[in-house]
C-alpha cells in the first residue's frame, strides 16, 4: 500500500468512524466500501464495519469483519465486546463467553467485560460463573448494582439470596 493510499484509507475510516458517532451506521458502511479490496481494511476498518453491521443487528454479517479485527488487533477490549455481543444475539452464549476471556486477558479489572460475562454465564446456567463476575463488577465500578437488578439476563438467578445480597444497595 503507498503512502497516498494510506492516507486516504486513514481519512475514510475517520470518517465512517464520525458516523458511528452520529449513529448512521449505513453511512459508515459506505465510506468503508470506498476502501480498494475488502482485504485492504486494517483492523480499526474491519471492527469499524463490524460494528456498523452490529448497529444495523445484523449480528451473523458483523462476526466475519470483527473476527478479522480481534486477529488484527487482539489486544482491543472493544472488538472482543463486540464479538460477544454478536455471539449472544445469534444464541452462541458459549463463543460470547469466549470472546469475553479474551478481553478479560487484556483488561481483567474492566468494569464491563466482568459485567458482560456474568450476564454470560447466568444465561448459560453457571450460577457460579456468573455471581463471581457480578461480584467483581459491582467492586469495580458500584454501578452495576443497579444495573443488574433491571438486567433481563440476570432473570434466571433473581431470585437467588447471592444475586439478591449483590444488587441490594448496603446503606
Amino acid at each position: 500500500m503507498t503512502g497516498q493510499e494510506r492516507i486516504r484509507q486513514r481519512r475514510l475510516e475517520r470518517e465512517a468512524e464520525g458516523y458511528l458517532e452520529l449513529g448512521m451506521p449505513r453511512q459508515a458502511l459506505d465510506t468503508l466500501s470506498r476502501v480498494r479490496g475488502e482485504s485492504k481494511l486494517s483492523s480499526h476498518a474491519l471492527f469499524l464495519k463490524g460494528e456498523s453491521l452490529r448497529w444495523l443487528a445484523r449480528h451473523q454479517e458483523a462476526l466475519i469483519p470483527l473476527s478479522g479485527a480481534a486477529q488484527g488487533d487482539p489486544q482491543n477490549i472493544h472488538v472482543w465486546l463486540a464479538l460477544g455481543w454478536c455471539y449472544k444475539r445469534i444464541g452462541r452464549v458459549d463463543l460470547a463467553i469466549k470472546s469475553l476471556r479474551r478481553a478479560m486477558e487484556v483488561a481483567p479489572s474492566d468494569a464491563l467485560i466482568q459485567y458482560n460475562l456474568a450476564c454470560y454465564h447466568s444465561l448459560a446456567g453457571n450460577r457460579g460463573h456468573a455471581l463471581a463476575h457480578l461480584a467483581r463488577a459491582v467492586s469495580f465500578d458500584p454501578e452495576y448494582r443497579g444495573l443488574a437488578e433491571a438486567e433481563t439476563d440476570f432473570d434466571p438467578l433473581r431470585s437467588d439470596p447471592d444475586f439478591q445480597a449483590l444488587t441490594r444497595l448496603v446503606a
